[in-house]
């Protein structure tokens, strides 16, 4: 026993429980930690039209889940009266389950019709009668007798028979409105070829074939949408129906499927990413002791675990970034604890990750909000991972036994001068100064025709492409296929009251207008005109208010909303490519004749967001990539204070990004929305090994090796990306990996460049004072812990 070492018991006990305290924190903040790939996280949400699609949601509902149900019976679904009946009682369950705003169907559809058939005629027998009598009475009152009076009573009829004489006239062929009465259902839904009339088409593909139109409600969660998911499919599974492979697919049930596909591989890419890592830490001979070379790995997964936990903590679910995030922050966290492990100045280690998470962060500027939870998750996670080193320090450095600690006793050095010759190389022959300014010339080159062709590199539209892989998609593209349409747009029009003869006089020029020139891609779906055309073309303010109380409420809701002061004109959209939908959307808002006196009109839905979207990410091309390599450079030479090495990391940042451009122009590849900002991301890698190269001890083999282990690590853990069944993910793997190869390429080009065309007499960014002043904290921690015998 020792006086030291019995005074330090207390210390070294404080240490391990805020260590323990710390793991305990970290898993709480892991058991809450949740993945949300809802649509809100893959468009801008502080775009006008994301509000006002989600002001539409409110209205009539968010975009639905869609059922396809194809009869298999020798009358289908909608003939066959037992059929139909099951279907009512399934439009049913399905409009009683949690999160459901409304259900739209064929069979509620008939069966709504046939009560308000029945509640016209009745209506309608019943004014003609009143009329009738009324006219009688006067007569009588009058006078009049006989021909006389009968001529006042037809006069009287007359025009009320003109109006609607025709509807009872046309119900009465048809039958009792009944969904049991087969002409009944074929008269509504059919026309005299017997198919699907095109104002039904949406609800009855074919004959024999229905669709279900399932909108949850407005702000429903990804969870919640999941949930409902499930729901969806289990009561159409339990309906009984006649029906052969019944498919239930739509927009919730793609991104339900995206979140549950990153919720299985968010675990497996980051354990292959671990396994990556560790086959890295394990075979490189960095230390000597094989048993020693995985520290730096527990380091990164606390920081990893820690990172996590700290979203969880705060209630903020991670997106799709999630998935790379865990391979990357692996890949790249693990370098800054093997750097500590060699000895390399924590002033130094501490510069490169600043830089490292400022070009991180710098995804915060992207608009769309995946990518920037995205950037602020890897900066965070670079933090934490640093932070855990730091506290480990100790521990970490014992794992390098080629590390001579007497350097840090010695104050005269001479251990770390024994141990930077011992482990120094063999002096690296430079070349010419000729040979090394072509070099770089060709290098400036090819990076330059890689930034050129920025602008020019096509960024992936279509939203099938970047979710390929998943099964879900072939659904959708059943549907697509049935129905003739992928998506839907909304016209919204809003006043004191839409229920006027000048808004419907409107929604009739408008819906004209549109489907003339542009009936290939649009398709009407549930419009205001439409539902009330049968009070004629011109109709008067008391007959709309009296036509609109006739309808049932539940298809007067679905295109009139807030009391009668939101007015909706759904169209289907074959389109699915996000470019071609954005010129279609300007086309339309240029196409719309002017909204009526005190009424406004917006354009709403997914495509219209999506659109805004795009133009967004477009314009962050450069923004992201420049500010990232800038702030890194100001990092770096701020923190070395080496405006020498800032410009160095520069460099070899800008050389990297427009050698990654040009593989991309040259492989034919898109940009999506995660390659956009690959400027930023290889700024990362390029930060990191140029300082690390540039360092006054890069001759030695140390830091030499360790960045040889850091540019394999960081290379595997992105590559394990490319393992994910998600296509968007898997190019991005690809990219970053040979952004990897090419930031060590040009770090290493611009430090020998610097070396020889810029020789400089100093010692890198004042680096060997630093290195000097750690070297006596660590001999004053070491005298501390002398051992001293007890009297």
């Amino acid at each position: 026993m020792t006086v030291r070492s019995t005074l330090r018991q207390p210390a070294a006990l404080a240490r391990v429980l805020l260590v323990v305290a710390v793991l305990g924190l970290v898993g709480l903040g892991l058991s809450r930690a949740e993945i949300d790939t809802g649509i809100s996280s893959f468009v801008p949400n502080d775009d006008d039209s994301y509000a006002a699609t989600e002001q539409r949601d409110q209205d009539f509902g968010a975009d639905p889940i869609v059922v396809l149900l194809h009869g298999s019976g020798k009358d289908g679904l909608l003939i066959d009266g037992e059929q139909l009946r099951r279907l009512v009682g399934l439009e049913g369950e399905l409009a009683q389950l949690p999160d459901v705003a409304v259900v739209y169907g064929p069979g509620t559809v008939l069966n709504q019709t046939a009560k308000s058939v029945r509640n016209v005629i009745l209506q309608i027998s019943g004014a003609r009668d009143s009329i009738e009598n009324s006219a009688r009475a006067q007569a009588k009152a009058e006078g009049l007798s006989g021909a006389a009076r009968a001529k006042r009573v037809d006069a009287a009829v007359a025009e009320f028979d003109e109006r609607y004489g025709a509807l009872v006239a046309q119900a009465m062929p048809m039958g009792l409105p009944s969904l049991s009465n087969s002409k009944f259902v074929a008269s509504v839904l059919f026309g005299d070829d017997g198919e699907p009339r095109s104002e039904w088409r949406f609800l009855a593909p074919t004959a024999k074939s229905a669709t279900l139109l399932i909108r949850p409600r407005a702000g429903l969660d990804q969870a919640g949408t999941r949930q409902l998911v499930g729901r969806v499919t289990e009561t159409v599974d339990a309906a009984g129906l006649e029906t052969r492979d019944p498919v239930v697919t739509g927009l919730p049930v793609v991104t339900s499927a995206v979140a549950e596909r990153a919720t299985d591989e968010a675990p497996r890419l980051g354990l292959l990413a671990i396994g990556a890592v560790a086959a890295v830490l394990f075979l490189m001979p960095w230390t000597r002791r094989r048993r020693d070379r995985l520290r730096p790995l527990v380091v990164v997964a606390l920081g990893t675990a820690t990172t996590l936990a700290l979203f969880g903590a705060l209630g903020r679910p991670m997106s799709l970034g999630v998935i790379a995030f865990l391979p990357i922050v692996l890949g790249i966290g693990s370098d800054f604890p093997i750097y500590l492990a060699r000895g390399t100045s924590r002033r130094t280690v501490l510069s490169a990750a600043a830089g490292a998470a400022l070009a991180f962060a710098c995804l915060a500027l992207s608009p769309l909000p995946f990518v920037r939870e995205f950037g602020l998750a890897l900066a965070l996670g670079v933090v934490c991972t640093l932070a855990w080193g730091l506290v480990l320090l100790g521990w970490l450095r014992g794992a390098d036994t080629d590390l001579d600690m007497d350097a840090d006793v010695d104050g005269d050095d001479r251990g770390r001068a024994g141990a930077d010759q011992r482990d120094a190389a063999p002096p690296r022959s430079r070349p010419s100064r000729r040979l090394t300014a072509g070099l770089c010339l060709a290098a400036a080159v090819a990076a330059v025709a890689g930034w050129i062709a920025l602008p020019s590199l096509s960024i992936e539209s279509r939203a099938d492409r970047l979710a390929a892989g998943l099964p879900e998609l072939e659904d959708a593209r059943t549907a697509e296929q049935t129905l003739g349409f992928a998506s839907e747009i909304t016209v919204v029009v809003r006043g004191k009251s839409v229920l006027t003869p000048e808004v419907l006089a409107w929604a009739a020029e408008a819906e004209s207008v549109l489907l003339t020139r542009h009936a290939d891609v649009l398709r009407p779906l549930l419009t205001m005109n439409r539902l009330l055309e049968f009070l004629g073309a011109t109709p008067t303010q008391t007959e709309i208010e009296a036509g609109s109380a006739l309808l049932p409420s539940y298809l007067l809701e679905a295109v009139i909303g807030d009391g009668g002061e939101v007015g909706a004109l759904t169209f289907g959209l074959a389109v699915d490519d996000v470019a071609e939908q954005r010129r279609l959307v300007e086309e339309i808002r240029a196409e719309l004749p002017a909204a009526p006196k005190g009424t406004t009109v917006e354009l709403v839905g997914l495509p219209v967001i999506a659109g805004s979207g795009l133009d967004a990410v477009n314009a962050s091309r450069w923004t992201i990539g420049v500010v990232g390599i800038a702030l890194a450079a100001i990092a770096v030479g701020v923190g070395l204070r080496s405006r020498r090495m800032g410009l160095l990391v520069a460099c070899s940042a800008v050389l990297a990004a427009g050698w990654v451009y040009l593989a991309i122009l040259l492989s034919g590849a898109n940009l999506n929305p995660l390659t956009m900002a690959v400027a930023a991301l290889v700024t990362v890698t390029a930060c990191e090994f140029t300082v690390m190269l540039g360092h006054p001890h890069a001759q030695g083999r140390r830091l030499q090796r360790a960045v040889i282990v850091a540019v394999s690590a960081a290379t595997l853990g992105y590559l394990a990306l490319t393992l994910s069944d998600l296509a968007v993910i898997r190019s991005f793997g690809w990219v970053l990996a040979g952004g990897v190869l090419a930031s060590c390429v040009a770090s290493w080009l611009v430090t020998t460049a610097a070396a020889v065309l810029w020789p400089s007499s100093q010692r890198t960014g004042a680096a060997e004072a630093v290195g000097t002043g750690e070297r006596a904290m660590e001999k004053k921690k070491h005298d501390e812990r002398e051992v001293v015998p007890c009297s």
